[in-house]
């Protein structure tokens, strides 16, 4: 039996009104609870996302070797062909992130991003069957 539900996932970020758009234009959904320093993005058949303001806020460092960069990242389910996730791509960066590898993609099945306030994230690529 579980000890507990995970309710929601938080962002730390400089602007939470900003993050939550960025991510509620790439994930649908909508955006809920809002102050200044909270913002909440309910997700269609997911995971509620929060984003919280952070002083002094220092995005992750993607990949760091000595583990103290990177802590988290979030796997989107792009599409199951390339011509989906290159559709996703161009709409990301529209939006503002910025690619961090897209090398070996074929291999890999993702590509990996910053969003605008430098959290990574993968595009990947799932197949359906």
């Amino acid at each position: 039996m579980a000890l507990a539900k995970l309710g929601v996932v938080v962002l730390d970020c400089p602007d939470p009104g900003a993050l939550a758009r960025f991510y509620a234009e790439v994930l649908g959904g909508t955006v809920g609870r809002e102050d200044d320093d909270w913002v909440e993005l309910s997700v269609p058949e997911g995971q509620t996302l929060a984003f919280q303001r952070a002083a002094g806020h220092t995005p992750p460092q993607w990949p760091r070797a000595d583990h103290n960069g990177q802590q988290l990242h979030l796997d989107f389910d792009a599409g199951s062909t390339w011509a989906e996730i290159d559709a996703a791509h161009e709409k990301v960066l529209a939006l503002g992130a910025r690619p961090l590898d897209l090398e070996d993609r074929e291999k890999k099945d993702f590509q990996v991003y910053a969003d605008p306030a430098g959290h990574p994230f993968c595009l990947c690529r799932i197949e359906h069957g």
